[in-house]
């Protein structure tokens, strides 16, 4: 099927990008942080302890739920001021920002827009369709 090689072949060139490539090593980085990935342990007990207690509905202990958000909170805010989750945060946005580009050009194509001029950056949606003429839904 054309389509399929086209997709697979838009894959691969996305593969080359920089911005991917940044990406996949800022997510390596992350996978080899020891410290980080400890924090992100700390994080995943004290979710599945809250969510644990929480599941008591009325019998449920504040106090210890309050106790498991303050813990979550302290770990978070130790694992978004690492070097190396900073630096993933920004390169992943970047990409993030790229794909978005991207999948916005095949939607408008899709739905009939010109495939050499569309810019879905130029159809900034409010999510109000009376607002604009665009058939993008």
């Amino acid at each position: 099927m054309e389509l399929e090689k086209l997709a697979r072949q838009l894959g691969a060139a996305i593969q080359e990008d920089a911005r991917y490539k940044a990406f996949m090593a800022a997510r390596d980085k992350n996978e080899a942080d020891a410290e980080l990935n400890e924090m992100m342990q700390q994080i995943q007990l004290v979710h599945m302890s809250y969510n644990h207690e929480a599941s008591k509905g009325a019998e449920a202990d504040e106090a210890k739920l309050q106790e498991y958000e303050k813990q979550f909170n302290e770990v978070y805010t130790k694992v978004m001021a690492n070097e190396n989750m900073k630096n993933f945060e920004i390169v992943k946005a970047d990409f993030d920002q790229l794909m978005k580009y991207l999948t916005g050009i095949i939607s408008m194509c899709a739905y009939g827009e010109d495939p050499e001029t569309c810019d879905p950056n130029a159809h900034q949606c409010s999510g109000d369709c009376s607002s604009c003429g665009s058939d993008c839904h």
